[in-house]
């Protein structure tokens, strides 16, 4: 409408005494009007975003994002305040760039960012200020906009509290249509303030992306296509183009087809540069929002300080390649694996991911669990029935991990870290006790009929012979015997988190868990078909999975359980274990020795366990290192930690003293953070590249909201995590999720180290 009301003005003078009469039309030279197509141009919201904050109660600063190709004219800048409460100065503007114009002549002008700062006093009462802003500028394709004015109502921070916000309220000129909202603060049902309506994070990546974090509140959504990013202070380095996961369509009365986004949404930026040492840069981002009652915000903009690692050359030698921190985490990798091209072939990486982690201490435990089902049916079952057993084992297992790993991604909250409260791990130890005493034919003593047919239809239930038993089995024990996080199964939830795609998410975790159950159907089947035919022998194989049981048993209560009571416990089982040996009734004098021989066996090392419980050890494979005076492994002096608060306050300090800093997330309950601890904190080489470093660790053990909010602010899904921080900010491509050899993460930490 302005630029057809331009055309029918004849010159630059008939444009300037429209101006000087309504202070509401577009002036530009009528032989460029004729030329210039309104789609050409920005909202004027968009080409001059407007922000006002009030960092201390005797200032208000304000700041315009100024689109490129647009400028702003210093002399038509003002300010008014509209309130008693607040007495102001003169407003503080910055030298601009000489500039003649054709109308005003000799002028000053902005582009790309203004800041101003209003000095003032405000008094004890005043909770607010409400400013009058005027501004006026111009686009280079040689149209300017009419004057604007702007209402903002800045909240007052309380004496020693934090910064104030700012919400932009339409004024005369206002000229894209949108409804903004009305003063923060005036009633329960009033907008909220922009910072709390689009909370926005961002956090480095690796040497060439940063990672940002948008969170709408309840009942608001923000606009993909509205956004900008770029890079300031940072010389060659520039903000690539952003990679949004799908959003939801929706047709907007301002904007019409768009995408936008209701919940959480996580976007990596790639930067692009060159090689060169760590950089600090400030990354510069505007973004629009709405609520879902169509109240509309101004475009905001967020400025974070970050600093960004070294990057190397892209035609390194490898052996130089390999030295420098990697370009993303491994579990970053593998979910922009899901979302590539290659998704399809991705999905078999993830299976053989799972074959390869079926091998390792948290999946384990499941192959005497499956094994000691098949022995409980008490008959010889054979190849096939054993081999569907193991499969409605492996599959129910593989479907709950699928679930527990899907219900992360999609809300945050692991399942398998949820079921690790101490009442529940009690109550699927007494389950392993139940199965026990079951196999070793304690039923049938004179207990109350009541009770004996109770406990007669869980061993029943839960035995070789019964599908649904061995069903219920494998979800418990997907969810229970082994919480391990690996970088494919923390991929697939961060691919879930971010894409809020659960089908195929959930085909790779489904498939990550096939692979860690295919062992598990061979030594299923092997079971069956090696089982005995009934008889003494299978009644031997019956005591033995029961005293497997029992293990099984003592090992869950680990997890809770003092050091010292856990040896006292192996103890008094092997023990037991000898004593049956020993009494053993054998048709066979080589069996009998052998009997005799695994007794002797296990009664020295039950004897070995009670004696370093007694001396307070607390290590199973090493129960007299305290005993005998041996050389104890030096472990790492870490300082615990609780809160984020408490890890911003650590990050504050080891960023003045110019330290790195390592950041461990860790569990009682956590069988791979056992292996860290033990094997990898332990090695003196590690303990060499950490020297420099402050350590920190969380026990997220009791995973309280506390807890649960630590991992969430960093995506972790559940202990092991390892962060490293240079000057502040997460080093993202040197995260570790999962265990790690101890030269491997050696060289991780001199990384970290080398990109200070």
């Amino acid at each position: 409408m302005v630029l057809q009301r331009l055309r029918r003005w004849a010159g630059a003078m008939a444009v300037a005494v429209a101006m000087a009469s309504t202070g509401a039309m577009l002036f530009a030279p009528a032989s460029q009007a004729r030329a210039i197509d309104e789609s050409q141009l920005l909202p004027v919201d968009e080409a001059f975003a407007l922000q006002a904050i009030a960092p201390q109660r005797d200032r208000v600063e304000l700041s315009w994002a100024i689109a490129d190709g647009y400028y702003l004219y210093r002399h038509r800048i003002s300010v008014e305040v509209q309130d008693t409460g607040f007495g102001a100065g003169e407003l503080q503007l910055p030298d601009g760039e000489p500039h003649h114009d054709e109308f005003f002549g000799d002028v000053e002008t902005y582009r790309g960012t203004l800041r101003a700062t209003l000095p003032g006093s405000a008094e004890p009462g005043a909770a607010a200020v409400t400013l009058k802003v005027r501004y006026q500028g111009c686009a280079d394709l040689g149209v300017c906009y009419p004057p604007q004015t702007r209402m903002l109502t800045v909240a007052l921070p309380a004496a020693g509290t934090g910064t104030g916000t700012a919400i932009g309220l339409p004024g005369a000129g206002a000229s894209n249509g949108l409804r903004l909202p009305g003063l923060a603060g005036s009633g329960p049902g009033d907008p909220l303030p922009e910072s709390q309506a689009f909370g926005f994070e961002a956090i480095t990546g690796d040497a060439h992306t940063l990672l940002l974090r948008f969170t709408p509140a309840p009942g608001y959504y923000l606009y993909r296509d509205r956004s900008s990013f770029r890079i300031e202070g940072a010389d060659g380095i520039t903000a690539g183009q952003p990679q949004w996961p799908p959003g939801t369509d929706h047709h907007d009365e301002h904007f019409g087809d768009v995408v936008v986004y209701f919940d959480q949404v996580e976007v990596p930026l790639p930067l692009q540069r060159e090689a060169g040492p760590a950089t600090a840069l400030r990354l510069v981002a505007t973004f629009q929002g709405c609520q879902t009652d169509g109240i509309c915000y101004p475009p905001m903009t967020r400025e974070v300080a970050l600093t960004v690692g070294a990057a190397e050359a892209a035609s390194a030698a490898p052996g130089i390649a390999a030295s420098a921190a990697p370009s993303e985490a491994e579990d970053t990798r593998l979910a922009a694996a899901l979302a590539g091209k290659s998704r399809w072939v991705a999905l078999l990486g993830f299976f053989g991911a799972g074959l390869l982690l079926a091998f390792t201490p948290c999946v384990l435990p499941m192959i005497p669990i499956l094994s000691g089902l098949i022995a409980g049916q008490g008959t010889r079952l054979g190849t096939s029935r054993a081999l569907v057993l193991s499969l409605v084992y492996v599959v129910a297992n593989a479907l709950v991990f699928t679930a527990a790993g899907v219900v992360a991604g999609m809300v945050g909250a692991n399942l398998q870290v949820i079921f690790q409260k101490p009442w529940i791990i009690a109550a699927f130890s007494a389950l392993f006790v139940a199965l026990a005493l079951s196999s070793f034919g304690l039923y049938e003593l004179q207990l109350p009929a009541s009770l004996r047919a109770r406990l007669g239809m869980l061993s029943d239930r839960q035995r070789g012979g019964s599908l649904a038993g061995v069903a219920a089995m494998g979800a418990l024990s997907a969810l229970i015997v082994g919480p391990c996080v690996a970088p494919p199964l923390a991929a697939a939830v961060l691919y879930i988190g971010q894409t809020q795609d659960p089908v195929f998410g959930g085909a790779a975790l489904f498939l990550l868990g096939m692979g860690m159950g295919l062992p598990l159907l061979a030594f299923g089947a092997a079971a069956g078909r090696g089982m005995p035919t009934s008889g003494p022998w299978m009644t031997a194989v019956q005591r033995v999975f029961g005293f497997v049981f029992l293990g099984l048993a003592v090992w869950m209560l680990g997890r809770i359980l003092p050091g010292p009571v856990l040896l006292a416990s192996w103890g008094v089982l092997l023990l037991a274990a000898a004593a049956w040996a020993f009494a053993a009734n054998t048709h066979s004098a080589h069996t009998r020795m052998a009997a005799i021989f695994a007794g002797l066996v296990l009664a020295v090392a039950g004897a070995a366990q009670l004696l370093g419980a007694l001396a307070g050890g607390n290590d199973p494979l090493q129960p007299l290192a305290g005993i005998v005076g041996g050389q104890q492994d030096q472990a790492l002096a870490f300082r615990t930690i609780k809160s984020g608060d408490d890890l911003d306050r650590e990050l504050a300090a080891a960023r003045a003293a110019g330290k790195p800093l390592m950041f461990d997330f860790y569990a009682d309950w956590c069988v791979s953070c056992k292996e860290m601890e033990k094997y990898t904190f332990t090695d003196p080489g590690v303990q060499a590249a950490l020297a420099d470093f402050v350590l920190l660790k969380a026990d997220v053990t009791a995973n309280d909201e506390v807890d649960q909010a630590l991992m969430r602010r960093f995506g972790i899904i559940g202990p092991p995590g390892t962060l490293f921080f240079v000057d502040g900010a997460e080093l993202r491509g040197l995260r570790l999720v999962g265990f790690e050899k101890a030269g491997a993460f050696a060289q991780r930490a001199r990384q970290a180290a080398g990109s200070r």
